[in-house]
């Protein structure tokens, strides 16, 4: 167990505190990793020796120096992926500007515009976009969110409401698909595996495979996101937001702070008619690239030969042992370069104009890049105090083996919202928690079961966090305030999750099938909307349904009508 204890908690527990009470994400980062590097440097016991605890902290400069060491130990962890990601978000900032300024976003937002009329038409899109893009959940915010962003913003769809649905379509869907996330998953279940030392050991692609009917949070998350889609119905702070949206059109808050402002930063586009080819080819050549590359890294030494001789095991081995960061960069690197390419061919910028717009590029994603930087400086405090090792202990290995998958799921989500990080939660919880399944009950099953709920736990836990890597891209690439997102989207994923953790409690008392389950779970999530959005929507005095209530430019609509705002601001019946 960790040294410090309980005081282990204070630094991720701090910054989320603060960053949800004052809405100053970077600030309360940074006073969490402060925090952290004061009890470092003071040791575990501060009410023991506290003279010598203050002669530490003293000597470290009152926890400063540890703090920005702590915060360069950030970006340089796991072999210099951090930095990857840093560059590949760059990048990404830098292709954005690209298709704004070649007219892709105009073009795309009139061609959608011609056949999406609705807010459920602009976010149903969004949905089954985030469904598509299944290899990554960075890449996937990125597209989706930037695809969407100007349609929505036209049909009147709260920031919130969109960065909720990018948010919950992207982890989720990556850790049911082929993925990054799967590749590393597998490779922790693979040790975890060796370290039990069993005689016949499974291929951890048949546990992975049974483990995702039983990654609950993530397939409920999806759903739950096509219930709020198709019956328009909100509850919490999002039902504010809706309303706000749909009766002013302000997208955001009057004292939003937006992770990016497209337009306002980069002004007017210099193209003159705006092509679908300026916004398709970039984000196609980012996919094709990114996926290509993944595999190729992957390859043996002899790629020809060996998939010659065995094409299954070949590819399987790529997807494996694929280096998705590096894939990301090379991805994001050719989706400028086509920026450069379709500026030419079209006349629309020189080079020199081109590298402008690159450079305007890396500057709409600093607050992001900041705002990574420092979650990632919480995960090198929370990892030198072990805050990891704590939370796993006090589960103990002496529960019964019903509430198992349930203590998983609740250890992993506590985890990854006080970390931020999703990756590093199945890292701490996965070679725990497979032996302790396998001691309990020597079945593989439970095993699966349990790998499905780190799965479920860990995205669970990251949607909840403001800290988390993938709620601050999902802010970015929707125009979202960061606080604001999370703020939004902590009620439905609270929601699902408390569903997730019944729906397991009862699997592991009676060992129904989760393909039973699961029907079960989306049959109480429908109600769950109906009944909170009705007694949310009494309680503020206002309609359920967002575009019930008075339209945007003041045209009232009758309560209870099965309406919604179009592109004018006028009603539309559906």
């Amino acid at each position: 167990m960790s040294e410090f204890g309980i005081l282990s908690l204070v630094p991720p527990l701090l910054a989320i505190g603060l960053a949800i009470i004052t809405r100053k994400a970077v600030l309360s980062l940074f006073l969490g990793i402060w925090s952290g590097a004061v009890l470092y440097a003071g040791g575990p016991s501060p009410l023991d020796d506290p003279v010598g605890w203050g002669r530490g902290v003293a000597a470290d400069g009152f926890g400063i120096f540890t703090t920005f060491d702590w915060i360069v130990d950030g970006i340089m962890a796991d072999d210099g992926f951090y930095v990857q990601i840093l560059i590949f978000t760059l990048l990404l900032g830098a292709g954005v500007s690209m298709i704004w300024n070649l007219g892709g976003s105009y073009a795309v937002r009139d061609w959608a515009l011609e056949r999406i009329e609705t807010q459920r038409g602009a976010t149903f899109a969004a949905w089954l976009l985030g469904l598509v893009m299944f290899f990554d959940d960075y890449a996937n915010t990125a597209i989706v969110g930037s695809t969407i962003k100007d349609v929505s913003d036209e049909l009147h769809v709260s920031r919130e409401k969109l960065s909720y649905v990018v948010d919950s379509t992207a982890a989720p869907v990556a850790t049911l698909a082929i993925s990054s996330w799967i590749a590393f998953q597998l490779g922790e279940i693979r040790d975890a595996y060796d370290e039990l030392g069993l005689a016949e050991e499974p291929e951890e692609m048949e546990i992975f495979l049974q483990s995702i009917p039983y990654n609950m949070y993530a397939i409920l998350a999806i759903v739950m996101v096509l219930i709020i889609v198709v019956t328009g119905r909100d509850y919490g702070e999002m039902l504010t937001a809706e309303h706000r949206s749909r009766s002013t059109g302000k997208v955001t808050r009057d004292d939003a702070q937006p992770m990016q402002d497209v337009e306002g930063d980069l002004g007017d586009p210099h193209a003159e008619n705006p092509r679908l080819a300026s916004f398709f080819t970039p984000v196609v050549v980012l996919a094709v690239v990114t996926l290509g590359t993944a595999l190729w890294t992957g390859f043996p030494a002899e790629p020809l030969t060996s998939f010659l001789d065995r094409p299954g095991d070949t590819v399987y081995t790529a997807f494996i042992k694929a280096n998705y960061a590096s894939a990301l960069v090379y991805g994001s690197f050719a989706m400028v370069a086509s920026g450069f390419v379709l500026g030419k061919v079209y006349g629309i910028m020189d080079a020199g104009e081109s590298t402008d717009a690159t450079i305007d590029g890396f500057g709409l994603m600093l607050t992001a890049v900041s705002i990574l930087v420092l979650a990632w400086g919480i995960g090198t405090a929370v990892t030198a105090l072990d805050t990891g090792g704590f939370v796993a202990n006090v589960i103990g290995d002496s529960l019964p083996a019903e509430v198992l998958p349930v203590v998983v799921l609740g250890a992993a989500a506590f985890i990854a919202f006080s970390t931020g990080t999703a990756w590093g939660t199945m890292g701490i919880l996965t070679p725990i928690a497979i032996p302790v399944a396998w001691s309990m009950t020597g079945d593989h099953t439970m095993v699966s079961a349990v790998v499905g709920m780190i799965f479920s736990g860990a995205i669970f836990g990251d949607h909840s966090s403001p800290i988390s890597d993938t709620s601050v891209l999902s802010a970015t690439f929707t125009g979202a305030d960061l606080i604001d997102h999370v703020r939004t989207q902590i009620p439905y994923a609270l929601t699902v999750g408390l569903v997730s953790a019944l729906l397991m409690t009862v699997w592991g008392f009676t060992r129904i099938t989760p393909f039973v389950l699961l029907p079960i779970g989306v049959v109480l999530l429908t109600g769950l909307v109906y009944g909170l959005s009705e007694f949310d929507a009494r309680r503020k005095g206002v309609e359920p349904i967002a575009a019930n209530g008075s339209e945007y430019a003041g045209d009232p609509v009758t309560p209870g009508s099965e309406s919604d705002v179009s592109v004018d601001g006028g009603s539309q019946t559906e």
